[in-house]
């Protein structure tokens, strides 16, 4: 089973720390936290990181990493079990994925990344990771490599489309090419 330990080390090598880049739609961002993301989860116990009684700029930039750990720990990994798949690699991969584009995208790609491996259309692209996508993960993850190759492959093909479907974004796509490939 998946741990939680690896996946986040490899997420923050990913991830900056604060930068309020023009434009990125996520706005203010620390340790890949995003003040849009942060905002929009309603969790201030969590959120409000500085204990003025809001989320805004001012708790992005008060991130710690010890915060980033708890947030990417209850909002991804736990909530969407992360810690059940078999293979780190893949868990590795899936938790970056749903972290940076969204977990229903994410889990898109994966679902299309296991059909590629199997050679034939056995899952909906749905991006909910139920029980006939756990059955179908199983059967591709006889070839883990192939299957997180397959993963690579459709992030990057995604990150290609968003740059051309939104030029303002092609600024980070060189970071985000870097990002599937690892």
């Amino acid at each position: 089973m998946a741990e939680f330990n690896p996946a986040f080390a490899k997420l923050i090598e990913m991830e900056g720390d604060f930068i309020d880049h023009p434009d990125d739609p996520g706005g203010a961002t620390n340790l890949g936290i995003s003040l849009r993301w942060l905002q929009s989860t309603g969790d201030h116990d969590l959120g409000d990181i500085d204990g003025d009684g809001d989320i805004d700029y001012e708790d992005i930039r008060a991130m710690t990493i010890v915060d980033a750990r708890k947030l990417y720990k209850e909002h991804w990994w736990d909530k969407y079990h992360y810690d059940a798949l078999p293979d780190q690699a893949i868990a590795n991969k899936i938790f970056d994925m749903a972290v940076n584009m969204g977990a229903r995208q994410a889990h898109k790609l994966l679902q299309r990344a296991i059909n590629s491996v199997m050679g034939k259309i056995a899952l909906k692209d749905d991006g909910l990771l139920g029980p006939q996508s756990g059955q179908a993960l199983q059967v591709a993850l006889q070839n883990p490599p192939a299957l997180l190759s397959a993963m690579r492959a459709q992030q990057e093909g995604f990150y290609r489309l968003l740059a051309v479907q939104n030029p303002k974004l092609s600024t980070f796509l060189k970071g985000w090419i870097n990002r599937a490939v690892s």
